[in-house]
């Protein structure tokens, strides 16, 4: 048997007795694969699989994005579509630059690495948080803002970050003006956009012709992987494009009753099983990797009260992000009740998405090391500390009462 098959079905067992494990302890799986990443990584075994930017971004990326807009019926996206926009657009800038004057005040950084650690670190990934929600019944219009919220700030982190790395390696003055960063933003989100959903209403256009289950679940393959890399071709949202491409197929296939659906019943069961296994399997990769990483990195290159001041102005970012943005909508019928508000802001977890950027960073960029770093730091704080407090603080809140 080849090396790299033995490793990865070596890595999908540990899953395995780790999902056993953690649903008999109550506790979150994504929590108990990074905590069993990191006793692999110290126990004399060696798995030879390494975390890398290509790794994340084009083979465990699509698959979590496209299961995770499969199953948002965009009326109700529709409905919530101004305070959703509102926190993933203009809350991710909130974030990005509470952190980054942090790191610049704080901390003595220069701008552009502060600007870049900022953005990246502002796509949140919640999910060990959506998992809980589905154990405890909760969903909703909770759900929906989690979600929903995530997928596109992610987007809008990437893009982001794009334009922040190529502003410091054209750079040589000061910050490029608004307009230029907005319209940049706008070709590279509305990009993303239109790709995913002319790959999403192909892909469902050609499932209409057949009634093949295993033909239509190799389009839904196709729309999630091929909108994702056509976009990053063309220098546009690969993330954006493969959230356009799961909401048309979902919404035109699996979400659509009787016969104006594209896809056999048949086909729909399939489909939803072939995702979630999918989606299962990325994200056991993803949290075992980051165990074995983290405990693989030297995390002496910054200092324990370093790390602490910058996870402290990653919450005061989202803190700022959620509270004044959700306080626009008090007076109306958007309002997000003061306990949904809690969970948005402590559920923002950081995992996939932060770490793919952060490995992506050119070797000659200042502070990089300390960036990746720093990166790891905030996601595993995120995922093991607020992780494991999220069962006890939802319990508390009641936040579907």
């Amino acid at each position: 048997m080849p090396d790299i098959t033995s490793r990865v079905i070596g890595l999908l067992v540990a899953a395995i007795f780790v999902a056993l494990a953690a649903r008999r302890l109550r506790l979150p799986y994504t929590v108990g694969l990074v905590l069993a990443g990191v006793a692999l990584a110290l126990s004399p075994l060696h798995t030879g699989i390494r975390l890398t930017h290509d790794l994340i971004f084009f083979l465990l990326l699509p698959p979590l994005l496209f299961e995770a807009t499969l199953c948002i019926h965009w009326r109700a996206l529709a409905r919530d579509l101004l305070p959703i926009l509102a926190l993933s657009i203009f809350g991710v800038a909130i974030a990005a630059v509470t952190v980054a004057a942090g790191l610049v005040l704080v901390l003595g950084w220069q701008l552009a690495p502060a600007l870049v650690f900022a953005v990246l670190i502002a796509a949140t990934d919640p999910v060990s948080v959506i998992a809980l929600f589905k154990d405890l019944g909760i969903g909703g219009r909770l759900l929906l803002l989690v979600e929903t919220e995530s997928l596109l700030n992610d987007g809008v982190a990437a893009v982001l970050f794009a334009l922040a790395l190529t502003w410091i390696e054209a750079a040589g003055g000061g910050l490029p003006p608004v307009a230029t960063v907005a319209g940049a933003f706008g070709v590279a989100a509305g990009g993303g956009l239109v790709i995913g959903a002319v790959c999403g209403l192909l892909a469902i256009g050609i499932a209409g012709r057949t009634s093949e289950r295993v033909v239509e679940m190799a389009l839904t393959a196709v729309a999630a992987y091929g909108s994702f890399y056509l976009a990053e071709h063309f220098h546009v949202s690969g993330v954006l494009a493969t959230v356009a491409s799961g909401l048309v197929m979902g919404n035109l296939g699996l979400l659509r009753p009787g016969q104006g659906n594209r896809i056999s019943e048949e086909g729909r069961a399939a489909v939803e099983s072939f995702w979630e296994f999918a989606a299962f399997l990325a994200n056991s990769m993803v949290f075992l990797l980051i165990g074995l990483a983290v405990a693989e990195i030297s995390l002496v290159r910054l200092e324990p009260g370093t790390l602490a001041v910058i996870i402290t102005l990653v919450l005061v970012g989202r803190a700022l992000t959620v509270y004044p943005i959700c306080a626009l909508f008090w007076r109306s019928g958007l309002a997000i009740p003061a306990s949904q508000q809690h969970v948005l802001f402590w559920g923002g977890l950081r995992g996939a998405l932060a770490l793919a950027l952060a490995l992506a960073l050119p070797s000659d960029i200042a502070r990089r090391d300390e960036i990746l770093v720093a990166t790891f730091g905030v996601v595993v704080f995120s995922v093991v500390v607020q992780g494991l407090t999220m069962q006890p603080l939802l319990w508390w809140l009641k936040p579907n009462k």
